[in-house]
């Protein structure tokens, strides 16, 4: 391999090839990438959902791809998912992973850049007949040429696997989405119903107290109203607190400001699959879910991992031409080889690390698999129960609501009563909380088996149009 002219002055050729190496790194460098600033945001979100944007096309389920979307009348619980997984905080952040990931991913197939070396050793003092000895040569790392492979194999499944744990994550934002709907529907039905009987029993009170003003009642025998009253308004102050944390909760989750107003429409997101479509589900289950995919990959990247350590137990090789001239001006040329003596290391601490983790890897997704198959059984099982339970619970309540009405009436014409009549209200009420309740526990339970049969055949019920 002739690296230098042989026309040149055997003194200059170092110089030469110096002054190639500068213009190959001027050339080199102007290629490379600049600086631009990125100044930070305010981090404020959005003061209304019209400021917010969501594409549904890229939606990671069909049934939000092709819902209308158009939160300009109030959001539905498929408004609020699509709004969540385009604006989600946390998404951002893991989409800006899935970026690094990919970046990391096109550094691995990167050859290596070869190795320049120059070296002059000049004369202390000139001796006549002996000049500068000069010394060029270019060399290349073998060792990780042969590494590559397995290298970027490594970083595409490690990609993938980022990538597949983001569409997980969005996949469990619409979850969440749908929880903190029915978590903000339900706490604003439960203080609508509180806010009613603290008005109701007001007048109550009011009797109460007069009467022990004026000394017609002990207070041992108005205890029963002076708690009642007592006891709502409490219940009030504690689902009011609760409905603040939940809201927070959704505007966080959607990027909106702390102010922002919540306009919720609709109903909870409801879904009972037969126990065909949940079979169907599991049986394609390690094939479609996201997280599973995901554990895939990160084993697929291991075992390219695994290879690529034991290909390094080999001597790391480096190789590459030289052209020298000693003090006397007499050229000669030759082969630098570099090669590590596999006496002690040998990799092998690596190699054993590197199974270890495969065999971690392993039973993580085996056991994954396992707990998803005995979840979901365990969610069929409760599916039946929850919903006889809201049916009886809808029932009692309505039957004691018109006790109520009734109750509300004969207390009025003076037929009935006060501690009677507060002993059917307090019925009342707790049988309305608890149908309330149970609807909250049976679209939780869609929710979460919807979640993790990871089925887009699960499609929720047709809304209607209450405000919340």
């Amino acid at each position: 391999m002739q690296l230098l002219r042989k026309d040149l002055p055997l003194d200059h050729r170092p110089l030469r090839a110096l002054r190639l190496g500068l213009v190959a790194c001027v050339v080199g460098l102007a290629a490379c990438a600049t600086y631009s600033p990125l100044p930070l945001g305010t981090g404020q979100g959005a003061k209304t959902v019209s400021q917010l944007s969501a594409d549904t096309s890229t939606m990671p389920l069909p049934a939000l791809r092709s819902h209308r979307f158009d939160p300009s009348h109030g959001m539905d619980v498929t408004d609020v998912a699509i709004l969540a997984v385009a604006n989600s905080p946390d998404l951002k952040q893991m989409r800006d992973q899935l970026g690094i990931a990919r970046a990391q991913a096109f550094q691995a197939g990167l050859l290596p850049d070869p190795q320049v070396n120059i070296n002059q050793e000049y004369l202390t003092h000139p001796i006549p007949g002996y000049r500068t000895s000069s010394v060029f040569g270019i060399s290349e790392d073998i060792a990780s040429l042969l590494l590559r492979s397995t290298r970027k194999a490594a970083a595409n499944a490690q990609a993938d696997q980022v990538n597949l744990d983001l569409l997980w994550a969005e996949w469990q934002t619409i979850a969440q989405a749908r929880q903190l709907f029915n978590q903000v529907a339900s706490l604003r039905e439960q203080q609508q119903r509180l806010a009613a009987e603290q008005a109701a029993l007001a007048p109550v009170d009011g009797y109460v107290r007069k009467a022990l003003q004026q000394g017609n009642l002990t207070y041992d025998a108005a205890s029963a109203g002076l708690n009642a009253y007592a006891d709502v308004t409490q219940r009030l102050s504690y689902c009011t607190v609760q409905l603040h944390q939940a809201e927070r909760d959704m505007r966080l989750l959607l990027g909106l400001a702390p102010d922002a107003p919540l306009d919720l429409i609709g109903e909870p997101f409801q879904a009972s699959p037969t126990p065909g479509q949940v079979e169907t589900a599991l049986a394609d289950l390690p094939r479609r879910r996201p997280d599973l995919l995901a554990l895939q990959a990160g084993y697929k990247s291991q075992e390219a991992t695994l290879r690529g350590a034991i290909r390094a137990q080999f001597p790391a090789l480096t190789f590459g031409p030289d052209r020298q001239s000693d003090n006397s001006g007499v050229p000669s040329w030759g082969i630098n080889i570099g090669v590590t003596l596999p006496l002690f290391d040998r990799n092998r601490g690596n190699i054993a690390i590197e199974k270890a983790t495969r065999q971690q890897l392993k039973d993580d997704y085996e056991s994954r698999v396992l707990a998803t198959h005995n979840d979901i059984r365990q969610l069929m099982l409760d599916q039946d129960t929850l919903a006889r339970q809201r049916e009886q619970s809808q029932a009692q309540a309505q039957r004691l609501d018109q006790a109520s009405q009734s109750a509300e009436s004969a207390w009025h014409k003076g037929l009935l009563d006060w501690p009677t009549y507060l002993s059917i209200r307090a019925n009342a009420l707790s049988a309305d909380m608890d149908a309330i309740a149970a609807r909250d526990q049976q679209s939780q339970q869609a929710i979460a088996l919807e979640a993790l049969l990871g089925s887009t055949d699960l499609q929720p019920s047709t809304a209607s149009t209450s405000r919340l």
